[in-house]
């Protein structure tokens, strides 16, 4: 693994292995939090009705649902909505909306830290390498947290998806945390 002390270098290996580490830490917490209740809730109903789906993928649409990706139900002929789990009537704590954000700032603050960025600028660069690795996951975790692939059915937004949860959360607190990093470094 090669780790950056020249600024110049950005630490693409660090933000690959942390943005992947970030993504897996935030479904495991998500998973702890939640998974004791899934069958207590809309998305229980939902697994007893659909043709295929279990409590991890359950889980999954909850933390998606801390990125703001509304998870898209598909009722068959009663057409199709959008809800969120957590808060509100979902049932699931709006602390959840904390776990990526943390997560992702902790990420770049340990990226731009461990690669010497001792400017602020290289210090957001670093962090916002975290994207390597979350937004594969953040891709790839859509098509796996599905619930069912007839009606019933329900998934991340897939737009929304991408987007938020994959680009612009990893970047944006990865970024944040790079710049913490980065004055911790230099001190």
């Amino acid at each position: 693994m090669s780790i950056s002390s020249n600024e110049d270098e950005t630490p693409f290996v660090s933000g690959i292995v942390a943005g992947i580490a970030a993504w897996l830490v935030g479904y495991v917490l998500t998973y702890v939090v939640t998974a004791g209740s899934i069958r207590n809730t809309f998305l229980g109903q939902l697994l007893q009705s659909s043709d295929a789906g279990s409590v991890p993928q359950a889980v999954g649409l909850v933390f998606y649902n801390a990125h703001f990706v509304e998870t898209v139900v598909d009722a068959g002929f009663l057409g199709s909505s959008s809800v969120s789990l957590i808060g509100g009537d979902g049932g699931f704590t709006p602390l959840l909306y904390a776990v990526p954000v943390v997560l992702l700032v902790l990420v770049g603050v340990g990226v731009a830290f461990r690669s010497d960025a001792r400017d602020p600028a290289v210090g957001a660069k670093a962090g916002v390498t975290a994207v390597l690795g979350y937004l594969p996951l953040s891709g790839i975790g859509i098509f796996l947290m599905q619930i069912g692939s007839d009606s019933p059915s329900a998934a991340p937004d897939l737009l929304t998806g991408v987007l938020l949860a994959g680009v612009i959360y990893p970047v944006v607190f990865g970024a944040v945390g790079g710049v913490i990093g980065s004055s911790l470094a230099d001190e």
